[in-house]
Parts: structure tokens; C-alpha cells; sequence
């Protein structure tokens, strides 16, 4: 466009240094490479990788770009020793992931590199769902969400799975009906219910509010990473402002707290 720079990927320069990160990760697991390298395998790296993939997501968060340049290269270290370790172990190459992701990426987006229309995201992805069952051959589409995952983004996903399918509100009242009668249910439960009931209603609470939030376009699992921060954003001022006044929070009255919390929560707002 003109009258803006559009910053371009090197494609060359990326590719020598992508080789030259092979190498390099090459010699610290050879002979006379890193001890520490040497004895990794793909089990004990996977600590080390779930960290990193949410120091990407505390750098996006905090709009810190210098930190996230930083961090996608952890991220590629990653990848590149998983597949050293499986060259090693005759398992597989980086060449295969590479030419693996390059298939998929191209038969997987058929309205690009073929005939299908997508002009909406959500067609987009509703046509990348259909081709992803149809060559894993699920019995489910709601299956290949890992069990794993932290389980608002889990209930988010099993919600958009299911939306592909056609299996979803029309309109964001309907949502909000939804999210109603669930808390009223919650409510009787905690009047006359057993905590097992309880506890079935409060997650049911849960995954409607996260069905509002995936209408509204909004990560639950974000969102409440945000207020978690928030939370003790607010709660450390009311210690330190406590601490300066030379009283202890064990002291402190209930009254006390909340007028600094809401302290805090004007300065927030400005």
C-alpha cells in the first residue's frame, strides 16, 4: 500500500539462520557438545517448553515486543532439539515436520490454494475443522482437544468445535438467557443442593459465561488471566499502603481494606 512500510520477511537471510541454529543445536548434542544438551530427551524438554510458551503469552500481554522477539527464539530452540532427538533416534527429520506443515497448511486452506469460497473468518476455520476430522478419521468432532489444555481455553474450544457444526445460538441474547438460568439453577442448588451439585451448577455457570465470552469474540482464559493480575495488582497496594502507614494487613479492618482497594481501583480507571 502505498505511503506505508510493510516490513518483509528476509526469506533468504531467515533460512541461513535457521540452518545455522540446526548446527549449532547439531554440535551441542554431539561428542564434544553441552552435558546438559546431550542428556535431554522429548520427555524432560516439555517442562522447559510449557514455561517458554507462557513467557510468549506474558509478552504479548504486556505488549513487551523486544521480549517476545526473544521468546519466539526459545520457542524455535524448542522445536529444533525435539527434532534433533528424533533425527538421532531414526524417528524423524525437521525436514519431515517442515514438509508436514507445509501439506497441511495448503490442503487444510482450500479457498486459497483451491476452489472453495471462505470470504468470513468463521467459514475459514468451519472449512479447516471438516478437513482436520476427515483426515484423522475422528468418530467426534469435538474430539482433538486435548485433555490437557487449562480448562477454560478447553471449554472454549469444545464450544467452537461444536459451533462449526452449526451447533450454536443465533443471537447473543440467547446466550445471555442461557447464562441467566444457569445462575438461578446455581442458586437453588446452593439453597436445597449437595456440594456434588453444587459444584456441577458452578460449572455449569462457568462454561455458559465462557460461551458468552467466545460470542463476544473474547478469551475467557485471557480474560481472567487479566483480572487475576488486576486482583493482585490491587491486593499488593493495599499491603503496601498498609506497610507505610507502619500498620500490618493482619491488623488492618475489613472497612480499612476496601477503602484502599477502591482507592486503588480509581487510580486504575484514571
Amino acid at each position: 500500500m502505498e505511503g506505508i512500510n510493510v516490513l518483509k520477511i528476509d526469506k533468504q537471510k531467515a533460512g541461513e539462520k535457521f540452518q545455522e541454529l540446526i548446527e549449532i543445536v547439531e554440535k551441542l548434542r554431539g561428542p564434544d557438545g553441552c552435558p546438559w544438551d546431550k542428556e535431554q530427551t522429548h520427555k524432560s524438554l516439555l517442562p522447559y517448553f510449557l514455561e517458554e510458551t507462557y513467557e510468549v503469552i506474558e509478552s504479548v500481554d504486556h505488549e513487551d515486543w523486544n521480549t517476545l522477539k526473544e521468546e519466539l527464539g526459545d520457542i524455535m530452540l524448542h522445536v529444533v532439539l525435539q527434532s534433533q532427538i528424533s533425527t538421532e533416534e531414526k524417528r524423524f527429520s525437521i525436514e519431515e515436520s517442515l514438509e508436514e506443515i507445509t501439506k497441511k497448511l495448503v490442503r487444510r486452506h482450500p479457498h486459497v490454494f483451491g476452489d472453495k469460497n471462505a470470504d468470513k473468518p468463521f467459514t475459514a476455520k468451519q472449512n479447516w475443522e471438516v478437513a482436520k476430522h476427515k483426515e484423522k478419521k475422528r468418530e467426534s468432532r469435538l474430539d482433538g482437544v486435548p485433555v490437557i489444555l487449562p480448562a477454560l481455553t478447553r471449554a472454549q474450544r469444545l464450544q467452537e468445535k461444536a459451533s462449526y457444526t452449526g451447533f450454536d445460538w443465533d443471537k447473543v441474547e440467547q446466550v445471555w438467557d442461557k447464562v441467566h438460568e444457569e445462575i438461578m439453577e446455581l442458586k437453588e442448588a446452593q439453597t436445597v443442593g449437595t456440594k456434588d451439585h453444587i459444584e456441577e451448577e458452578i460449572g455449569d455457570v462457568i462454561f455458559a459465561i465462557v460461551n458468552l465470552g467466545r460470542f463476544l469474540k473474547i478469551s475467557s482464559e485471557d480474560a481472567l488471566r487479566n483480572t487475576n493480575k488486576k486482583f493482585t495488582d490491587r491486593f499488593s497496594y493495599i499491603e503496601k499502603t498498609l506497610e507505610s502507614q507502619g500498620k500490618s494487613i493482619d491488623d488492618a479492618t475489613l472497612d480499612e481494606m476496601e477503602a484502599l482497594w477502591n482507592e486503588k481501583k480509581l487510580k486504575d480507571k484514571k
